[in-house]
Formats: structure tokens, sequence, C-alpha cells
């Protein structure tokens, strides 16, 4: 078994105890440098790292290889990769990049196929002259997000 399978294997492991988390990435560097990202739908806390660190530290050898593992959560800003994230995001506000447009509006729905947005813009009248708000709406398939990033409101 390789070194990258022992970690994940032993990731895994870690992982079927906690089924409220998921991996968003593992990395392992040519000098054995392992990173391990982490989210959870209901966010990831410091003890959940240190319990994952722990799981893979405490079963690889050390005289095998020499290596350095850092276990964290996912950062604030930090782009969606993962169906679940979208959908453990709902309600929040996303900054959603396609090829055509970029666009900020609350995520209210979220499902295997596609998030749906929905934001105020303002749009000349349909009679008249000015402008009016109204509510505007989008089904946007994943196939068509370039990038989506958990924007952070202090109102």
């Amino acid at each position: 078994m390789t070194f990258r399978e022992q970690v994940t294997k032993l990731l895994e492991e870690g992982l079927s105890e906690k089924p409220e988390m998921f991996l968003i990435d593992l990395s392992i560097s040519d000098n054995y440098k392992i990173i391990v990202t982490l989210d959870g739908d209901k966010g990831v806390n410091l003890q959940d790292c240190i319990d994952v660190s722990r799981i893979i530290e405490n079963n690889l050898d050390r005289e095998e290889h020499d290596f350095e593992l850092e276990v964290a959560s996912v950062g604030v800003g930090s782009p969606l990769k993962l169906k679940r994230q979208y959908i453990k995001n709902i309600g929040r506000t996303l900054k959603v990049k396609t090829g055509k447009e970029t666009i900020e509006a609350e995520l209210i729905d979220a499902d295997e196929q596609k998030i749906v947005l929905s934001w105020m813009a303002r749009e000349p009248k349909k009679i008249g002259k000015g402008k009016e708000t109204v509510q505007k709406k989008l089904e946007l398939p994943y196939s068509e997000i370039i990038e989506a990033v958990v924007t952070i409101n202090f109102n």
C-alpha cells in the first residue's frame, strides 16, 4: 500500500466516525507534507481537526516516512467545491462567477443538479421612464459555475 493510500484509508476511517464532516482536499507533497482540508454540515471546530489529525498521526510509522501533517477547516472566502457545500450554505449570500457574469445573490435552493439564486435588481420600467426594483431568480446548473464563494455580511 502506498503512503497516499495509507493516509486516504486512515482519513476515511476518521471521517466515518463523524458523518457530518467531509473532505474538501487532500494533498501530499514529495517530502511527505500532508495537508487535509475539511468542511462539515455544521462547520468544523478545532476539536474535529485534532481528532482527525490524531487518527492519521497515530497510525502512520514515522520511521518509515518522516511526515508533516496539517489538518484544517476550509477557510472563509474559499471557493465552494462540492454540492454538499452549496446545500449547507442555503440562505447565505454567494458571489457566483459564470462564463457570462458575476452574480451576488442569496442561495435559496441547491440539489444534485443545480442551485437557485435570488436577488433584487434595478431595471428600466416596462412602461414609462425610470427604473424599478425587481426580484430576480436564476436556476444555475453546476456545470455553468466557474467559482462560487460565500460572502460575509457585517450588517
